[in-house]
């Protein structure tokens, strides 16, 4: 399957640059098995489901992680924090003005960093203090690099889920962004039922797809727990003849990796690296609740295999023709799973 099967072409204006007003104005497209799309507000998201039915979100909590350092010689130096390896130790992203060696030192205010080798890119550094503690303190939200403006006081809330618990994120699980305490307190009410995933997204996330056939691209790791609770309940629904619905495709990757071909998920922490493309069976989710994705993107190519490689490209044109907000900070689609 060729990587120009998922390209299209979007104008710069309809890449959203800031989050709307209030958290949950936002516009959602549905589009149905049949092929049929309809084009609402967020809001009516409850009149596309039923009782019980389950919401799965992912419950990562964002962490400041990109940090504006200093070389010793004076030089500046960008760290966007991929992964925390242990408590000292991270694996980063650097961007300075001369070639990274072994053993360079920078500083982050008070805090200093050492970089201890180069695994495929990306640097494992050793700090001097918990990694945590120092992004806390130094770090910017990590804005994707298509929102082309620094972030502010505002991002720090509006980049940040209602359900974020867990830190370890470098880039938001953004379907969930859309979502107000009143919509969940609606869920209750309604008897549909919410269960949570850590997934810890990483930069790897914005990483281009390089190679021309997309059979050959490897997929990034990313480390993901699934708690008992959570896979009691996708038992238990699929029994009561309910549906999962994945709020976000990090949701959909940690369930159909830890799902079996029955729909059983097991729980656990583990790394998962599947990658999701047309002809890929889906064993457990039923709907995705997500945000539209970038042209040739391994996203794009996940929801293509779970409503149909046409049906996507099609509600794409449709979202581009009615001007819909796009990625991070912009529109949502909910798709049905097609037949």
């Amino acid at each position: 399957m060729h990587i120009e099967e998922f390209n299209y072409s979007l104008p710069d204006h309809l890449i959203a640059q800031r989050p709307p007003e209030k958290r949950g104005d936002s516009r959602l497209m549905v589009v149905k098995k049949n092929g049929d799309l309809f084009h609402n507000h967020f809001g009516s998201l409850l009149e596309n489901l039923r009782s019980g039915d389950l919401l799965v979100f992912n419950d990562t909590k964002v962490i400041p992680a990109r940090c504006y350092g200093v070389k010793p010689s004076g030089g500046k130096i960008e760290i966007f924090l991929e992964r925390i390896l242990d408590e000292n130790c991270a694996l980063v992203q650097l961007r300075t003005s001369k070639k990274i060696k072994d053993g360079l030192i920078f500083l982050l205010g008070e805090y200093r960093g050492e970089v201890l080798e180069n695994r495929n890119g990306m640097f494992c550094v050793q700090f001097n203090d918990d990694v945590l503690k120092i992004f806390d303190q130094e770090g910017h939200v990590p804005l994707p690099p298509y929102i082309q403006r620094q972030d502010d006081e505002h991002d720090v809330h509006r980049y940040q889920t209602l359900l974020a618990k867990n830190p370890g994120a470098v880039a938001a699980p953004t379907a969930s962004l859309h979502f107000t305490q009143s919509m969940l307190d609606a869920f209750q009410m309604q008897n549909i039922d919410t269960a949570t995933i850590t997934l810890h997204v990483g930069a790897g996330t914005y990483q281009p797809v390089r190679v021309d056939n997309i059979a050959e691209h490897t997929m990034h790791a990313e480390r993901m727990i699934i708690n008992p609770d959570t896979a009691n309940k996708i038992v238990e629904t699929r029994q009561k003849g309910g549906r999962v619905v994945a709020v976000g495709t990090t949701v959909v990757r940690a369930l159909e990796s830890a799902g079996s071909s029955t729909g059983i998920v097991t729980p656990g922490a583990y790394d998962t690296e599947i990658f999701i493309y047309p002809g890929y069976h889906f064993n457990v989710v039923d709907l995705i609740i997500t945000n539209f994705h970038l042209p040739k993107s391994t996203l794009l190519m996940m929801v293509s295999a779970f409503a149909g490689k046409d049906r996507v490209r099609l509600a794409y044109q449709q979202a581009i023709e009615s001007e819909y907000r796009f990625f991070s900070y912009g529109d949502a689609m909910l798709l049905e799973k097609a037949e």
